[in-house]
């Protein structure tokens, strides 16, 4: 892995994404009212990217059926971006009604899983988004793209990693302004992750990808700080680690922001979130709407 970065970067950026990824499989459906109170607590945190929801067929993810509602009630903010996931031109058409500020396609890098999640190929899937891209640049809106199972899959095992860039190629092609690397299983360890990027650095800007680890085999912690030497400086993370994939049995959920900050702090790596606040936080949200927290990080053992 020569010339590569093996230097920390002095700064990470957080993409929270507890309110729409994390939230999205919970059984239990979480008012609007909450999903409002969560995302206005993460700005007082500090937290400047929130996943703030999804325009997708409630029939399939009733979690988020609520997402214009929660749109039209968050807080005017200067500091922070609201992101919505569009999967399609009606979702994006939806997001812009509620003047989202910034919109997420998904991909995947595995054929199985894209037909599973989606129903139909990984080509007929970015053809898709050719109308989205179109329509979000005519309205001056930024697009990050997400490339699912980018280190394995639950129905084909390993992914080649020439096939994560050949999809994140594509979308950066689109004109997505980053792509978020999703380990959708949480099947990856530091070594793969680090060769991941170095297959990646080769045809796409370090500035231009960003690590979502699940936690499934609890190697999502070791996986950031593998990238984090290799130059990669977002991370996307889900308040109290709350979260899955419901297309991908086993997978537990995204790495808890409070544990992805304190590992920061740990290394004198800034980022903008209060971790005393980021925890008081969680452990009220999760309380208060009967949820398990799956952070590791407390106030009681700082």
């Amino acid at each position: 892995m020569q010339d590569m970065p093996h230097c920390l970067p002095d700064s990470v950026r957080i993409v929270e994404v507890g309110a729409r990824d994390g939230l999205q499989n919970e059984k239990k459906l979480i008012s609007t009212e909450a999903k409002v109170d969560l995302i206005s607590g993460l700005v007082d945190a500090g937290v400047g990217h929130i996943e703030s929801g999804s325009f997708v067929s409630p029939k399939w993810v009733p979690q988020m059926a609520d997402s214009a509602d929660v749109f039209k009630q968050l807080p005017t903010s200067t500091n922070a971006v609201y992101a919505a996931l569009t999967p399609n031109l009606r979702g994006l058409e939806a997001a812009l009604a509620c003047g989202v500020s910034e919109v997420a396609v998904f991909g995947a890098a595995s054929e199985s899983f894209s037909q599973k999640n989606i129903n139909c190929s990984i080509s007929d899937s970015l053809k898709r988004f050719e109308p989205v891209m179109a329509l979000a640049q005519q309205e001056n809106l930024r697009v990050r793209g997400y490339v699912s199972c980018v280190m394995g899959c639950p129905y084909e095992g390993d992914i080649e990693t020439q096939n994560v860039a050949g999809v994140a190629t594509t979308l950066l092609d689109m004109g997505c302004y980053e792509i978020s690397l999703g380990d959708t299983v949480g099947v990856g360890t530091p070594l793969k992750a680090q060769a991941l990027i170095e297959t990646l650095v080769k045809h796409i800007s370090v500035n231009k990808l960003a690590a979502h680890f699940h936690d499934t085999y609890g190697q999502a912690l070791a996986n950031i700080f593998a990238v984090l030497q290799m130059g990669v400086s977002v991370v996307d993370s889900s308040i109290a680690g709350l979260g899955g994939c419901p297309y991908a049995k086993g997978a537990s959920g995204n790495v808890a922001t409070e544990d992805v900050v304190y590992m920061l702090q740990g290394l004198g790596i800034r980022s903008s979130v209060d971790l005393d606040s980021l925890i008081a936080l969680s452990n009220a949200f999760c309380q208060q709407n009967g949820l398990v927290q799956r952070s590791k990080v407390s106030l009681a053992n700082l």
